[in-house]
């Protein structure tokens, strides 16, 4: 790292309207922190942005200084691309402001906004946007990945419903891109990660949702995981864009509609949920219902908002965390034979096998339509590993690989970009698929000395 004088210190300090924090200050550990404590990166200062001119002072600063550049929004990357070792950290988690338009159903969100600032403001009109699942997740990196969630099948994926963004690229400059506006841009920005500056400002399209949905888990026993994802399985690929079944299978945690002797044995929890009313898809449910015998269950009407949170407590910190992914155009039953293997075999009792189910209005757009590519999964796998102890670590990994290596050959090949680890390099070109030369191509012209390199990177050239 270039070395930074305390006089160039001063002079950024007095450039911006937030703050900067050097190692040893009061707050630097705690702004240093984020949700997987896997990650323990030492920046050599983080500037907490009140706004883009901040960003834009700080890219200029790392720019001209050599420094190492990481973007922060809601810091949960898996890979822990929020921080950077010796560099400089943009920080915009104070940036969350969500302005919502409910006539022309248009949300403009800052950088640093989560699902739960999202959330809150759209809903107070009935509307909202695909997101993720868990509320405290960013907006902005889950947007520059693709983003899937709940009403994906419905709606699509997060970046089918980005309108346009205000981004600080390489140089510093601050640009609108939408499809009239940088449009190479607008469609990188659209799954190409945050390889291609830092983004301000999204806006987004907006439907109406709720505030009232269907949603909620119907739970059977591990032992009777091969038959009841089988039927999950011929039950989804048939499925409208109105339903959405998402199966995860854990150790059971203490939920009230189970029976306390279930608590830690293996389960696949069948997740539901539908836009509509409950009494239209109480069939639905029933069907579900009868995949097999059931230990308990609860669904039914809850508030949009309070359904996006109903799974925050799988990422409540401090918990170190390893991610393993697949994409899934189909699930054979060999395939599932691998899940239902592996899923008996968890080495921790927080760590989970989750397929969330994609398809509907996702596959709707062309592959090259933007930087997103996979519009022929239908589920996305998370190999989702968790635990407490750094004891644990190599017994941990060891199941998430080996899990990862014997489902490869049933797989797409794919991967969503979101759910890589920082040790997977060697998947960022299966990431990005059939767009990844555009994107490097695109990559050379905004950032031709790959200033933003923090994140899964596209390195530039032609």
């Amino acid at each position: 790292m270039n070395t930074v004088g305390v006089n160039e210190l001063q002079e950024l300090q007095a450039a911006i309207r937030g703050s900067l924090l050097l190692p040893g200050e009061p707050q630097y550990d705690a702004a240093r922190a984020i949700w997987n404590a896997m990650i323990d990166k030492r920046p050599a200062m983080i500037l907490r942005c009140a706004g883009a001119a901040d960003v834009r002072a700080g890219v200029n600063f790392a720019r001209e200084h050599g420094l190492p550049l990481a973007v922060r929004g809601g810091g949960h990357n898996i890979a822990g691309s929020a921080l950077v070792n010796d560099g400089i950290v943009i920080d915009m988690s104070a940036m969350r402001s969500v302005q919502v338009a409910p006539d022309a159903r248009r949300a403009w969100v800052e950088g640093g906004a989560t699902l739960r600032d999202f959330d809150h403001e759209a809903q107070a009109y009935g509307l909202a946007t695909p997101l993720g699942i868990n509320s405290s997740t960013g907006v902005g990196g889950l947007t520059l990945g693709g983003g899937f969630g709940w009403l994906t099948r419905k709606h699509g994926m997060t970046v089918d419903n980005l309108v346009a963004a205000d981004i600080v690229v390489a140089s510093g400059e601050r640009l609108h891109v939408d499809g009239a506006h940088h449009p190479d841009l607008f469609w990188a920005l659209r799954g190409g990660g945050g390889n291609f500056g830092a983004v301000t400002s999204f806006e987004f399209a907006l439907h109406p949702v709720g505030p009232t949905v269907t949603a909620g888990l119907i739970v059977f026993p591990g032992s009777q995981a091969g038959l009841v994802l089988r039927k999950y399985r011929d039950y989804a690929e048939a499925l409208g864009p109105d339903l959405s079944l998402w199966a995860v299978l854990r150790k059971a945690p203490p939920l009230p509609f189970l029976a306390e002797t279930v608590y830690g044995t293996d389960i696949v929890a069948l997740v539901f949920f539908s836009p509509q009313p409950s009494h239209e898809v109480e069939s639905a449910i029933a069907e579900v219902r009868a995949f097999g015998e059931p230990l308990g269950e609860h669904v039914g009407a809850v508030p949009y908002t309070a359904w996006q949170q109903v799974f925050d407590p799988l990422l409540i910190p401090p918990a170190r965390n390893y991610w393993k992914s697949h994409n899934f155009n189909t699930l054979s039953d060999a395939a599932l034979d691998v899940v239902t293997s592996y899923a008996g075999k968890l080495p921790s009792a927080h760590s989970e096998i989750f397929l969330g189910l994609l398809g509907g209005a996702a596959n709707t757009h062309a592959p090259d339509e933007m930087a997103y590519p996979h519009r022929a999964a239908l589920y996305a796998m998370n190999v989702h590993t968790r635990w407490l102890d750094p004891q644990d670590d190599a017994r941990c990994l060891a199941w998430a690989r080996e899990f990862f290596q014997a489902a490869a050959p049933h797989a797409a090949g794919g991967v969503y970009i979101n759910f890589l680890n920082e040790d997977e390099v060697d998947r960022i070109a299966e990431a990005y698929g059939p767009n990844y030369a555009r994107l490097k191509e695109i990559k050379a012209k905004y950032d031709p000395d790959n200033l933003f390199r923090s994140n899964q990177n596209i390195r530039p050239g032609g």
